[in-house]
């Protein structure tokens, strides 16, 4: 899950497997599979980030460990 934040500030949590893609309209809108639109004040380009970071950390990368964790 990524977080994202509403219009008015509210903290959601999306599943970005979900998204089908952003739209950049003044505000970024989320489009997801079916078809439902989520409007969030992030940049596309952060979306996109944050997604990106989700992948890794479900991949197994670099930053799929918590900060200070030693691995062991």
């Amino acid at each position: 899950m990524i977080e994202v934040n509403k219009l008015n500030g509210a903290i959601v949590y999306v599943n970005p497997d979900l998204i089908r893609y952003l739209e950049d309209a003044g505000d970024t809108v989320l489009v997801f599979t079916d078809g439902e639109k989520l409007l969030v004040r992030q940049s596309p380009d952060d979306v996109i980030a944050r997604i990106v970071s989700f992948r890794k950390r479900c991949e197994g990368g670099p930053e799929a460990r918590p900060i200070g964790a030693s691995g062991f």
